[in-house]
């Protein structure tokens, strides 16, 4: 059945006169720079009911028409062992995992992986139904490529209040990363807000325009190519340790996305960013008792690490 496009008319405001159609579009429309192109492109954008370019240049009050992209269709849980996940905590309320590389925490529009969830569903456990369909009982989120622990809530009281805890930042996450070079000074913070990357969808950058990110770390080990760094995060911005040590020009060791040596991560076997999640602390939903739990380095990092060790000794 045939469904008849959205089309959204807003008049440009005076505050973007000048502006190129794309980023008139990403600020009036709520979208990247990139898929703004993308709609140009298409021939889904109008200027005062003329056909647009990307390029061409919007005057304050000119009406912008967009032709809106359908909605992406929904995304289904499909229960699937994961192999290699390991569950390090399990009681009534939460359910602690280590997450291995390759796997993302819930399902996504085109991630065809595994999941946690998934990973979880097949094993038999039951999880909160708090939270959108396709993330229920997810709280909070590692990357693909990043290895480490995790929360699942089981209950709804549990979602409720981890929730809560990671939006008040009461909650101890700590990282162990390798990065490239010796940051100076060896203990610090970045404070710097991270936001949508202008030119690529699938990237994350610091941009005035971003959400506060806070990023604390600490100097464990010092070696001839690289450093060993404690990382704690005040915020949880998708991408933050990675797009903050970037921008610090200290990128995490195997970060092709953010600049890393490619050189150096072929030498050290690695085919992703050395980046692990090794301890979480929070107060447990039912009682309110502090808990941590910790987590060695999966394989594949320890050997890196024992090599940069090995070259600079």
């Amino acid at each position: 059945m045939s469904t008849i496009p959205e089309i959204r008319a807003l008049p440009v405001p005076d505050g973007l006169e000048g502006e190129r159609v794309d980023a008139a579009i990403a600020r009036m429309f709520g979208f990247s720079r990139t898929k703004a192109a993308e709609l140009a492109a298409a021939g889904k954008v109008q200027l005062d009911g003329a056909e647009a370019g990307k390029s061409d240049r919007v005057s304050g009050g000119a009406w912008l028409e967009v032709e809106m992209p359908a909605p992406p269709a929904p995304v289904r849980i499909v229960a699937e062992p994961v192999e290699g996940m390991e569950i390090v905590h399990d009681d009534e309320d939460i359910v602690v995992v280590v997450k291995p590389v390759g796997v993302a925490a819930h399902p996504s529009p085109g991630w065809t992986g595994p999941t946690v969830i998934g990973g979880l569903a097949a094993a038999g456990y039951r999880i909160s139904t708090s939270g959108a369909a396709e993330r229920q009982g997810i709280v909070h989120r590692l990357d693909v490529g990043t290895s480490g622990l995790m929360v699942v809530a089981k209950s709804e009281r549990a979602y409720t209040l981890l929730k809560q805890q990671f939006r008040e930042r009461t909650v101890d996450k700590r990282y162990h990363t390798l990065v490239q070079g010796h940051p100076d000074p060896m203990s610090g913070t970045i404070d710097a807000p991270i936001g949508r990357h202008p030119n690529h969808d699938y990237k994350w950058a610091v941009t005035a325009e971003g959400k506060p990110s806070v990023t604390h770390y600490d100097l464990i080990e010092a070696f001839r190519a690289a450093s060993l760094l404690d990382v704690k995060l005040e915020t949880g911005r998708t991408h933050q340790i990675r797009v903050h040590m970037s921008a610090h020009r200290h990128p995490c060791v195997g970060d092709l996305t953010y600049g890393a040596d490619p050189t150096l991560a072929k030498r050290l076997k690695l085919t992703r960013q050395w980046l692990h999640a090794v301890r979480l602390g929070f107060e447990h939903p039912a009682d309110g008792r502090w808990v941590e739990f910790a987590s060695e380095y999966p394989e594949d990092l320890r050997r890196a690490l024992e090599t940069v060790r090995a070259e600079s000794s």
